[in-house]
């Protein structure tokens, strides 16, 4: 019998930065984001809870009543000297570069390639033993899982929307991993 692994990964709630249109710095939670997570979501038997070490992962854990442990390796994608700044304040062939080709990072910080290789890198960690997992995170972190889940490649990083709260689970069992369903 395959050991399965069971990932639950949920979306951070909103933030003014997301509401804004800026690159994330470690902002906390907005008022919608206190009011978008309800602790009855049901997230199944979790055995165990991770989350990112940004503020908004930590406060939404919180939030849905889970004692997550943090791993840095579900940080947001690091945007570098964009930090803080509004995507349309960002000259548009930077932004273009950075949104065709997933190997550049035109803001100092890190290439979706590399982000994806290093959740890919968390994922392979996972595959151990028999576990269920609960995993609060950023959109671009879940992005990223996606892509490993499907073998997809970088290109298709941005054409994949994550929704404040939202959840996305897979599992794992042997050999692979699959995406059951996106909520």
């Amino acid at each position: 019998m395959s050991e399965v692994v069971r990932l639950t990964l949920v979306s951070h709630a909103m933030t003014d930065a997301m509401s804004a249109g800026r690159f994330p710095t470690d902002e906390p939670l907005n008022a919608v984001g206190h009011r978008q997570v309800d602790a009855s979501i049901d997230l199944g038997v979790t055995e165990r809870a991770y989350c990112g070490p940004e503020k908004r992962t930590r406060q939404t854990a919180e939030l849905l009543g889970l004692h997550a442990s943090i791993d840095n390796r579900l940080a947001d994608l690091d945007c570098g000297r964009w930090r803080g700044d509004v995507v349309g304040g960002v000259q548009s062939d930077d932004l273009a570069i950075w949104l065709t080709d997933p190997t550049r990072a035109p803001h100092g910080g890190e290439s979706v390639v590399e982000l994806i290789e290093r959740v890919r890198g968390w994922m392979d960690s996972l595959t151990t033993r028999r576990t269920r997992l609960v995993v609060v995170t950023h959109p671009s972190v879940i992005r990223a899982a996606i892509l490993v889940a499907l073998n997809a490649p970088p290109k298709s990083f941005w054409r994949i929307d994550i929704a404040p709260v939202s959840r996305t689970v897979m599992h794992f069992r042997g050999h692979a991993w699959t995406l059951r369903s996106s909520l």
